[in-house]
């Protein structure tokens, strides 16, 4: 059965690849279908990808190939909460060595243009602290970071 409610991505002609990178890349992730056009459109032929079904970290998405008329933008991004370095690591270095780019704040951007936060759960805590001077410390560190670290949010928190 298929879920109410799905996340359509526009693409230009790469939603198979982008949704393969996703899959392998982060956990309960799969690319469950592929549907081939059965006639041509305007930005491809029959045959050709027109659409991908699959999900990230359970969320279920929609990768759709219709050419090159549409961007991603940073209006919409994939907000992935790590638990540690390492996995933040992991994910921002798969992203960006994959032909991605960094950006402020815990932001990445994939090869194919979607924004991801890869945001470690200190730093959504420390920012949510009901105590205004360690969510002040921790934002400002924020600030200054590209990639997460994680040591450093800590420090912040303790006011170091």
């Amino acid at each position: 059965m298929s879920p109410k409610n799905t996340i359509c991505l526009w693409f230009d002609k790469d939603a198979l690849d982008a949704a393969t990178f996703y899959a392998a890349t982060f956990p309960d992730s799969a690319v469950t279908r592929v549907t081939r056009a059965p006639g041509d459109y305007p930005s491809g032929h029959a045959g050709d990808v027109l659409t991908v079904e699959f999900s990230v970290l359970g969320i279920p998405c929609l990768g759709l190939n219709g050419g090159p008329a549409f961007r991603h933008s940073e209006a919409f991004s994939f907000q992935v909460a790590t638990d540690d370095q390492a996995e933040t690591d992991r994910y921002w270095d798969a992203i960006v060595g994959n032909g991605g780019q960094e950006s402020d704040c815990g932001w990445c951007k994939d090869r194919w243009g979607l924004s991801w936060q890869i945001t470690p759960r200190v730093l959504g805590e420390a920012i949510n602290s009901p105590e205004p001077a360690v969510a002040k410390r921790a934002f400002d560190a924020m600030m200054r970071m590209r990639k997460i670290d994680v040591a450093a949010i800590e420090a912040a928190v303790r006011g170091d």
